[in-house]
């Protein structure tokens, strides 16, 4: 049966991705968790320098994502020579932002930790090295996005796996071991915590050069072109990047704004609303690599010239992921309290975090369908609805919402909430309709200098 047959391949790409995303995850998790030793104003400069990282990457992560469907068309189409051309221009390009990284490290690192952290970042001064070696740790990381947007685009997500689980594992062991002196190394404090990130990702880059140059050379011919430039191919990979890098900052910016709308109601709310934030996440990870699924599957089938077998295997995705969703989304309903305990001892952090928690348990199908549709959409090549719908609902609709929602009608906690989901679901409800209105027999595989059929 068709169905069968998708849903092992599905999953057999989906499983490797939300296993990378969860270490990711983790690692984060844990890191904060090791270095929140140091006290209070270590972990308000982590957090900082974590949402400084994370618009960072929103906006370089487009060339990525480019490069992923890019490519998955291309390997649809059996057409590799002009994956390989592609991902080689794509490099150049990355390699170039990297510079710009890091020098933004070594010029401004210190100018932008007390712009973006005020007086939570003026009691310590190594807050503005460990914000330095995270920019060095992120020029390495925008590069490590672009090849595992290759591999993911050939089908190949657990290589991306393999090398997110050594890179997390080294950054989560070196926290420690730099931060404390501990496993026989020096104590290098908060700028210990620095370096191990940087470690993990260098390291990541250093697998990624190994599996690409070197295990992929003999059936793509990898070492062909290893920086190369082709100014038609780079003016598409710069315009599809650009708008994709800007879809991925413009709702990065609209949480933030959302992020400083509840820190007003109160430390407490704030704690409540990280805490169900963190726990939400668990259901992120199954939406993230579904959507990262259906962007392979997709482009593949759009460059093979099967259109519709595309929409259907971006259809079975979604369900599949949706089932998966409902699973996580059940558990957190009924344990939502117990675990909103785990985070926290405090009795009004945790009913809250558990009240957002339930509301949150069945609503965030719809950020699954946001992200399940989104990736179909990438592998069709429609970037320019994906941009433009993101900032209409991130600008137009929840940023206004959530102000509403908190400064207005005083809501609270609950109402900022409300907001979100009202968002993720008009947000969700508006792509899928966007992807079965596509005229699917119009889309063909992008090439520069011409724009995809929708």
């Amino acid at each position: 049966m068709n169905w069968a047959r998708h849903w092992r391949l599905i999953l057999s790409l989906a499983i490797p991705s939300i296993v990378s995303f969860a270490m990711q995850t983790l690692s984060g998790t844990l890191n904060l968790i090791i270095v929140g030793g140091l006290g209070a104003t270590v972990i308000a400069i982590v957090g900082v320098s974590n949402i400084i990282m994370y618009n960072a990457w929103a906006l370089f992560s487009g060339i990525g994502h480019t490069v992923n469907y890019l490519v998955a068309q291309n390997y649809g189409a059996h057409d590799m020579k002009k994956g390989i051309e592609r991902t080689s221009v794509a490099l150049t390009v990355t390699a170039g932002m990297s510079l710009v990284i890091l020098l933004a490290g070594l010029l401004f690192a210190g100018d932008i930790l007390r712009l973006v952290g005020g007086e939570a970042s003026s009691g310590l001064a190594a807050g503005g090295e460990y914000l330095e070696i995270r920019f060095f740790a992120m020029a390495c990381g925008i590069l490590n996005f672009v090849f595992h947007g290759f591999f993911r685009g050939i089908g190949d997500t657990k290589t991306p796996m393999l090398l997110s689980l050594v890179s997390n594992l080294l950054m989560v062991t070196f926290t420690y071991a730099w931060t404390y002196g501990k496993l026989g190394f020096a104590e290098y404090g908060l700028p210990g915590a620095g370096w191990a990130f940087f470690l993990g990702e260098a390291v990541g880059l250093l697998g990624c050069l190994y599996f690409y140059f070197i295990r992929l050379h003999r059936k793509y011919e990898t070492r062909s072109r290893i920086l190369g430039w082709n100014r038609t191919e780079a003016a598409l990979i710069l315009k599809e990047s650009g708008k994709l890098g800007a879809q991925e900052f413009a709702l990065s910016i609209s949480m933030l704004l959302f992020t400083l709308f509840v820190a007003v109601l109160g430390e407490e709310a704030l704690a409540a609303n990280e805490v169900a934030l963190n726990v939400m996440s668990l259901g992120f990870m199954p939406a993230f690599a579904f959507g990262a699924t259906a962007t392979i599957l997709v482009g593949q089938r759009i460059g093979e010239g099967k259109p519709m077998e595309a929409r259907r295997l971006g259809t079975d995705t979604a369900v599949l992921g949706s089932i998966f969703l409902l699973a996580v989304g059940t558990v957190e309903f009924f344990l939502a309290e117990p675990i909103a305990r785990i985070y926290t001892k405090d009795p009004f952090v945790y009913e809250m975090a558990g009240e957002l928690i339930m509301i949150s348990a069945f609503l965030q199908l719809f950020d699954g369908l946001l992200n399940f549709f989104a990736g179909g959409l990438r592998g069709t090549g429609d970037t320019s609805f994906l941009l433009v719908t993101s900032l209409i609902m991130g600008f137009a609709v929840f940023v206004p919402l959530s102000y509403l929602s908190i400064f207005v009608l005083e809501w609270g906690n609950v109402g900022a909430w409300v907001s979100l989901y009202s968002f993720l679901v008009l947000f969700g409800l508006t792509v899928m309709f966007r992807f079965y209105r596509t005229n699917w027999m119009q889309v063909k595989v992008k090439e520069a200098g011409a724009a995809a059929g929708h």
